[in-house]
Order: C-alpha cells, then structure tokens, then sequence
C-alpha cells in the first residue's frame, strides 16, 4: 500500500492531494497569481488529511514537484516535504514538474511539450515522444520563428502550459495545437508518485535541492 500526500508549489497552483496506491482520496487548491503558497500550503494539507480522516502517521511518503518553476513556490513545496520527512521519517518522491504537467494531455500526438513560462519570450520546456517518454531534455530556451521546428514539421505536436500562449502567437502551423489555461496539479502527481513509490525511486532528504535551472537565468541578466 502507498499513501502519499503529494504537493506541487511549482507555479501560481498551490496544490496538495492526498492518494492511495494511485488512488484520489483528497485534493485542495488554488490557482491564483499573488502566489499565497506560504499561507495555504499546510491549511491545504491538514484539510486533505482530515477530509480522508487519515493520521499523519498513516502517511508512507511525501512527494513534491521538484521544478523547474518558480524559485519562491518551489522552496515553500520542497520545504514543507521535507521538513514533513523528516519529522516523521518518510521517504521524498520527486516528479518533474513539466512531466507533471504533460499528464493532464488529452488526445494522441507525435510529441507533447509542456511548457512553462519564464519571462519575456523564454519558456522552461521538455519534448515528450506519443508514449510520454522524454526524448528532449528540459531546457530553458527563448522562443523565435523557428522554435520547435523539427517536432512539428511534419508531425503534430501539442503543446500545454503557461508558456503556450507566447508559443501560439509566435507559431503558425497546422500541426500544432494548444493548452493554455492547464497548470501543473497535484491531482496528476498521485498516479506519477505512487509508480515511483512502487520501485523505491526515492530522493536524498538530505541534500535534495528543486530544480531550478539558476544558471540559464544568470546568464540572461548578464546580457
């Protein structure tokens, strides 16, 4: 069995669910831009806890979205998932944050790219083939005319995220289609945590550290 409290800070969507073995027991969240994470985080876990009527002792792992994304939304989550490890000895799950996202795509397509914006015209990105297996890794890129270009040339790409909206102004292209509105939840981290629960792929509570992609963000402001 695995009961997992799952919480995902990354982006504007503070979002705590509460899941057995994959399962949905619970999910609180708010999507606002004034990122409240700091105030509704722990309200949101001690109302999913007490909605399943389950003890804080019955947990069996926490996991967390671990970036990229906001620096300030991903230390609150990452914070609070391990200092909950800590006290009560439990294992760290972490999910990607841009495969987080990319579970909430319906439909079939050659590649799915979740995106998430950065700022001005640079997005955090990740290419995923039909099967949702990684086959670009995650970058930080500034978009132009000819982004994305050898996914989509001839073949359909969907794209999902807070950065799609820039990438839809920018790209013209039958084969594209578009998610706009969908941001990275807790409620899709409850499947992800539970098959990585399953093969014990846990993280170092110690030394782990969101996924930040600082260095592509210092390189910027240098320019």
């Amino acid at each position: 069995m695995g009961m997992i409290l799952n919480l995902e800070t990354a982006t504007t969507n503070c979002s705590v669910s509460l899941a057995k073995d994959g399962e949905l027991l619970a999910v609180r969240e708010n999507n606002t831009p004034n990122y409240s994470h700091a105030e509704q985080l722990h309200l949101f876990i001690a109302e999913c806890m007490a909605e399943a009527q389950i003890g804080m002792n019955e947990l069996e792992a926490i996991a967390v979205s671990k970036g990229p994304g906001s620096y300030t939304g991903l230390r609150i989550g990452v914070s609070a998932a391990k200092g909950l490890c800590f006290a009560l000895e439990l294992p760290l799950i972490a999910i990607p944050t841009l495969q987080n996202l990319a579970a909430q795509i319906n439909g079939t397509y050659d590649y799915s790219i979740p995106v998430l914006d950065a700022r001005r015209m640079e997005v955090y990105s990740v290419v995923l083939n039909g099967d949702f297996n990684e086959i670009r890794a995650t970058e930080a890129e500034v978009i132009d005319d000819y982004s994305f270009q050898e996914y989509y040339r001839s073949k359909t790409v969907h794209f999902i995220g807070s950065g799609a909206e820039k990438i839809k102004a920018l790209l013209h292209h039958k084969n594209l289609s578009f998610s706009l509105e969908a941001v990275p939840s807790a409620k899709e981290m409850a499947a992800l945590s539970h098959q990585k629960y399953l093969k014990k792929d846990f993280e170092d509570v110690a030394y782990f550290e969101p996924y930040y992609l600082k260095d592509f963000v210092l390189q910027t402001k240098k320019k």
